[in-house]
């Protein structure tokens, strides 16, 4: 199986770039840093069993991740391209996540 592209959406940049600076301001280098390679970990894991994570809405075909407690990557797949849509602050109100 030849692997998949990964492409990022603009919402998708947009939220990791958040967390990255709130986990600066807030933690440090260090928790940063972590969550950098936990994130690439998960892509990893993503790219190489795409659907390992539930699918939790069929008729758009997005998948479900939790990176951390806080943190819920979703995700869509087609036959050349993983697309990561959001990374989504579970601290949220649930009823503004959008795609």
């Amino acid at each position: 199986m030849a692997n998949k592209n990964v492409i990022w959406s603009p919402l998708a940049e947009e939220d990791f770039n958040h967390i990255l600076a709130y986990l600066y301001e807030q933690w440090g280098n260090e928790v940063a840093l972590r969550f950098i390679d936990t994130i690439e970990q998960v892509i990893f894991q993503i790219i190489k069993y795409p659907d390992l994570f539930p699918l939790i809405n069929k008729d758009i075909g997005v998948h479900k991740c939790v990176i951390t407690k806080q943190n819920t990557l979703f995700y869509k797949l087609d036959d050349k391209n993983i697309y990561l849509l959001r990374i989504f602050d579970t601290r949220q109100n649930p009823d503004t996540l959008q795609f």
